[in-house]
Formats: structure tokens, C-alpha cells, sequence
């Protein structure tokens, strides 16, 4: 699967699918994992748990209940995309997979990171800059 330029110009529009097509790679990555015997086979577990996470956490966040549940979503998925930015890291420097195959996952690992970074941060401003109506003190 490819990931076009466009989608790094409306991050937030596209997240959904950019997130869902990032898990499809992972998951074809893992069945190449869970092939082996060795180690790969264990991180491979952990790396499909945190990358298909991702995904299902900002689809969880497109239909969010308020504001706060929306920001407590693309926060868990940014935790996620830097878990599994984490575990790609460990498969490269560890050689259980060519550092070349794994080289564009790491690079859009690392771009979804960034982006729910900023998706979290922007909407946490926004919200501290929305005023809040006051509510009328009663006399009686």
C-alpha cells in the first residue's frame, strides 16, 4: 500500500483511513513474524496489538461523545503509534527483518506520531480558549 503526499496536507480528514491502511501493512508484516521461531515472533504479537490500535482508537475518537472523550481517544492512539513506532525500531536494530523493509512503516509510525501530537495539542488550545457560559448565581 502506498501513502500519497496529499495526505499529509488534511491530516485530520484522512486519519481514519491513513490509520486503517497502516494497520493492513502491519498486520501483512506480522504474518511474516509469526512464521518464524524466534523472538520476531513474540514482537510481531505486540506490534500487531499496538498498530491496529491506532486506528480503532481514532475511529473511537470520529465518534466521540464531547470534546474531552475526543482528546482522551487521539491521545490513546498517539500512545499507540509510538508504541509501535517503538517496536518497529527493535525489529530494524535487531535484524529480525531488513532494516529496508521496515523503513517506510518506521517513517509513517513516526508521521502519525506527529500528527496526533498535534491533533491532541491543537484541539487541548482550542478548548482552553473556548469561553465557558456562566452559569447565574440564584439569590433565593
Amino acid at each position: 500500500m502506498q501513502w500519497d503526499n496529499a495526505s499529509v496536507d488534511s491530516p485530520r480528514r484522512d486519519l481514519p483511513d491513513r490509520t486503517f491502511k497502516f494497520a493492513c501493512e502491519v498486520v501483512a508484516l506480522c504474518r511474516e513474524l509469526d512464521r518464524s521461531q524466534s523472538v520476531g515472533k513474540t514482537l510481531g504479537k505486540q506490534l500487531l496489538r499496538s498498530a491496529t490500535s491506532i486506528g480503532a482508537n481514532v475511529e473511537e475518537a470520529q465518534g466521540s461523545q464531547s470534546r474531552a472523550d475526543f482528546i482522551a481517544k487521539s491521545y490513546i492512539a498517539c500512545k499507540e503509534a509510538r508504541e509501535t513506532h517503538y517496536g518497529l525500531r527493535i525489529l530494524a536494530a535487531n535484524e529480525i527483518l531488513p532494516a529496508n523493509r521496515l523503513s517506510r512503516l518506521t517513517d509513517e509510525a513516526r508521521q502519525l506520531v506527529l500528527i496526533l501530537t498535534s491533533v491532541v495539542r491543537n484541539t487541548r488550545a482550542n478548548d482552553q480558549a473556548t469561553p465557558r457560559p456562566r452559569t447565574p448565581i440564584r439569590t433565593n
